[in-house]
C-alpha cells in the first residue's frame, strides 16, 4: 500500500539528501502534476528496479538516446536498463545504448515507456515480474536536479521498429548470459559503481555473497 509511510521510509532507505526536497503527492494530485522545478518518480523504480540517485551516465544516455522524459518510464523498462547496466559491469563490460539495442527494441503501452525483446537476439532477463500493482499510483516529486539532463516529454506513439543485425558472435554479447533481476543492496551496486553509496564503516569491503562464500563482482552463469 502507497502512502506517506512507505514514502518516508524510501527517502530514509535511499539516502535522499534534504536538498533533493522529495515531496508526497496531497491529496487529489496524479503524477502528471509535477510542481515547477521538480520531476515525478514512481516507488517501484527503487523497490524493483534497483534504481539510485543521483542517476548513473548509462541511465542518462538512454533517456537522451531515446529522447523520452523518467516520469515517462515504466518500471519494467527501469528493470530492463538496470539489470542489463548490473550484468555489462559485474563482468567489466562498460554499457551502451549500442550493446543495450541488440536486446531491447523501445515500445510504448498506453502512454509509458519500455522496451521489449527483440525478437531474433538472446533473452538476458529471465522470470521479470509480470506486473507492477498500481505502480502509477504510487509516485513522489523530487527536484529535477536529481537528474542533471535536459529531459523531453515525448508525444508521439509511433515508434520505429528497427531491424538490427544480432552480433551473436562478438565477445561481449556471448559473455552476457540470461539471469533473472534481484533486488541488490547498496554495497553490490556500490561496487559495480550504480550507486554512490558507500558503507558506513570504512573497513567494510564490499563482497557479492553466493552459498554463504565472497565471490568477485564477475556475475557467473550459475548465479
Amino acid at each position: 500500500m502507497w502512502d506517506q509511510g512507505l514514502f518516508e521510509q524510501i527517502v530514509r532507505g535511499y539516502k535522499f539528501l534534504p536538498e533533493w526536497d522529495a515531496r508526497y503527492p496531497w491529496q487529489g494530485q496524479t503524477a502528471a502534476d509535477t510542481p515547477s522545478g521538480y520531476i515525478t518518480l514512481f516507488a517501484n523504480f527503487f523497490l524493483e528496479g534497483n534504481f539510485r540517485l543521483p542517476a548513473t551516465t548509462f541511465m542518462a544516455s538512454i533517456l537522451h538516446f531515446y529522447g523520452f522524459h523518467i516520469s515517462q518510464m515504466s518500471p519494467m523498462a527501469m528493470v530492463r536498463v538496470r539489470h542489463f547496466e548490473f550484468l555489462c559491469r559485474s563482468h567489466g563490460l562498460e554499457p551502451t545504448v549500442e550493446k543495450f539495442k541488440a536486446f531491447y527494441q523501445l515500445i510504448r503501452n498506453i502512454g509509458f515507456y519500455s522496451f521489449g525483446n527483440r525478437g531474433a537476439a538472446k533473452k538476458i532477463l529471465i522470470s521479470p515480474s509480470k506486473s507492477f500493482h498500481d505502480w502509477k499510483m504510487k509516485f513522489f516529486f523530487i527536484r529535477e536536479e536529481v537528474m542533471p539532463i535536459v529531459m523531453i516529454f515525448h508525444e508521439s506513439d509511433k515508434i520505429e521498429k528497427e531491424e538490427l543485425p544480432i552480433p551473436k558472435t562478438t565477445d561481449w554479447y556471448m559473455r552476457l548470459l540470461a539471469t533473472p533481476n534481484r533486488i541488490f543492496g547498496e554495497q553490490v551496486l556500490a561496487a559495480v559503481a550504480m550507486s554512490d553509496k558507500r558503507p558506513e564503516r570504512s573497513e567494510e569491503v564490499p563482497v557479492l555473497m553466493f552459498n554463504g562464500e565472497g565471490m568477485p563482482y564477475h556475475f557467473c552463469s550459475s548465479l
